[in-house]
């Protein structure tokens, strides 16, 4: 006859009916979850490795912005020479109580200090007035039209930098020539408007004063050339100006095709 204890370890080890039955249920839910549970993962899985754009990441480089920029500007401003008559460029010179222009006006009149220094040495010095004079040279060189041979020829002629440096070496540099011979090449060049600007440095004693204000004229002259080329395309300009902004534009946008996509997506 079986001990009691041996019956009650047959009965924990052999579950009953309803203990398998529901055993056997827990089983099957917990397999339908990992299943459900492995397919989302796959699914997420799936789609975060996917990529958000079939083209890779470009990335603008300067030299792109900077072109477009200029593309930009130059379109800007063909526009506003085409359609504003009294469009002109202007010399715009830094306010006197601003830290630049009192920057700009010192290092300047050290500048100058220096050289009148030079040339009232004994024996004077002329190596800072001869590259001025060469500097002077290229500047007028560059206002004569590809016809003005003679000219050109007299300029290189007079403003010979090594004829100039050989004549410092022995004393015979004529700085003040020079200067004359610069003033009546400006007076064939220059605008009417000049006139009175070139009669005044005709006028002037000094010539450390005469060199400054030969740069300061020169410069003027420069934007007037400038702006006579202003007056001279606008009427081209104006016959041409919707096919120039419709070729401008393309260029713009052949540029920057990924900054393009990236605004129109967005």
């Amino acid at each position: 006859m079986p001990f009691n204890g041996e019956k009650q370890c047959v009965g924990e080890d052999q579950p009953s009916d309803s203990d398998s039955s529901r055993f056997s249920e827990s089983m099957a839910s917990l397999s339908d979850y990992e299943c459900s549970r492995q397919s989302f993962t796959s699914d997420s899985s799936s789609k975060s490795s996917s990529p958000a754009s079939t083209s890779p990441p470009r990335v603008v480089t300067f030299d792109e912005v900077m072109a477009t920029a200029r593309n930009l500007s130059n379109l800007t401003l063909a526009h506003e020479i085409a359609v504003n008559e009294n469009f002109q460029l202007k010399q715009e010179a830094l306010p006197e109580n601003s830290l630049a222009g009192r920057v700009k006006h010192i290092v300047h009149q050290a500048f100058w200090d220096v050289l009148d220094s030079e040339l009232n040495a004994d024996p004077p010095e002329f190596e800072h007035a001869i590259k001025l004079f060469e500097e002077i040279r290229e500047i007028l060189l560059s206002f004569l039209t590809p016809g003005g041979n003679r000219l050109r020829n007299q300029i290189c002629e007079v403003l010979d930098t090594d004829l100039i440096r050989q004549q410092a070496e022995h004393s015979a540099v004529d700085i003040q020539g020079l200067a004359n011979y610069v003033i009546s090449t400006m007076g064939k060049l220059c605008a009417p408007v000049r006139d009175n600007d070139i009669r005044e440095l005709k006028a002037t004693g000094n010539i450390v004063e005469v060199l400054r204000q030969i740069f300061h004229v020169l410069d003027l002259m420069h934007m007037d050339m400038a702006n006579f080329t202003i007056m001279s395309l606008r009427p081209h300009l104006q016959r041409q100006l919707v096919e120039y902004e419709r070729t401008k534009f393309q260029e713009i946008l052949e540029e920057t095709p990924r900054k393009a996509e990236v605004a129109g997506a967005s």
